[in-house]
């Protein structure tokens, strides 16, 4: 279900009707897990299993790292929570490149879950901030799930840190102001994705798809430049709607891109380029 799909401001109208018209806390709560549940199974309805199955894992070895404060318990905790993204992401790659298999055999066994990058570094932050002792641990798995799996950032970020969440999680107020801001945010972000991102895209697909015979040095280059801007309206246009969404059921995200093409080096690029990360 992508941001700018007739399905997805479906989901948005129906969980904004919620927030605004209940006025129980508890209500609200399990109305946007449940929205938020529904949209990941949406898109994937199988990956679902392991989505469940990584959250509860951070959860676990939380409950453990508080009552047993062990290094090795800890590492342990992060090569278990890392082992499906790596499965997913670098196994196909080692089948395909190293071995020499043929990929049409297992694509469909290893096809990438939705969002498995940003859902996995999000529960990771958890149990890293409950190891260093920058957060306690969260009793409420209920609360937990919510924060994984807030549906505005899910697929796309940004990476939203617990200790920075947490406060949010206990009590937060949406008002007009904030709806009327995120709502301007989200339609930056779709403008950025749709207008921008997209007709990017298409040309420089032009300019870079064709036979190397008929490229032009100034076309080449027009279409590095319009494949670096697609790139970046794509994935800042996401982050914008997400820190919109987020903002209209009254949670702050942080930013995500600081205008990184004006960087003058490569550590000030990644400081700027994909910040929660």
């Amino acid at each position: 279900m992508l941001f700018q799909s007739l399905e997805y401001l479906l989901l948005l109208i129906v969980a904004l009707l919620f927030i605004r018209f209940s006025k129980n806390a508890l209500v609200n709560k399990i109305v946007i897990l449940l929205l938020s549940m529904f949209f990941y199974a949406y898109g994937g309805k199988w990956q679902t299993l392991l989505f469940i199955a990584v959250i509860l894992l951070a959860y676990g070895f939380a409950l453990l790292l508080q009552k047993k404060h062990s290094r090795s318990l800890f590492i342990v905790s992060l090569c278990v929570m890392f082992l499906p993204l790596i499965v997913y992401k670098y196994v196909p790659f080692f089948l395909t490149e190293i071995f020499g298999l043929d990929s049409t055999a297992y694509t469909s066994i290893f096809l990438l879950p939705i969002g498995i990058s940003f859902y996995t570094f999000q529960a990771l932050s958890y149990t890293i901030d409950v190891y260093r002792g920058h957060v306690k641990v969260q009793k409420s798995y209920r609360d937990f799930l919510l924060y994984v799996t807030l549906f505005p950032q899910l697929i796309a970020g940004p990476i939203v840190r617990y200790s920075e969440i947490e406060p949010q999680l206990r009590h937060r107020v949406p008002s007009w102001e904030g709806i009327f801001y995120g709502f301007t945010r989200f339609c930056l972000g779709l403008g950025k994705k749709v207008l921008l991102a997209n007709y990017c895209g298409k040309a420089a697909s032009r300019l870079l798809d064709g036979s190397l015979e008929a490229m032009t040095t100034g076309g080449t280059w027009f279409g590095i430049l319009l494949f670096a801007f697609e790139i970046y309206f794509d994935f800042s246009g996401y982050s914008d709607m997400a820190i919109g969404l987020g903002k209209v059921f009254g949670f702050k995200y942080a930013e995500n891109f600081n205008l990184p093409y004006i960087s003058r080096s490569i550590s000030e690029f990644w400081r700027r380029w994909h910040i929660s990360l």
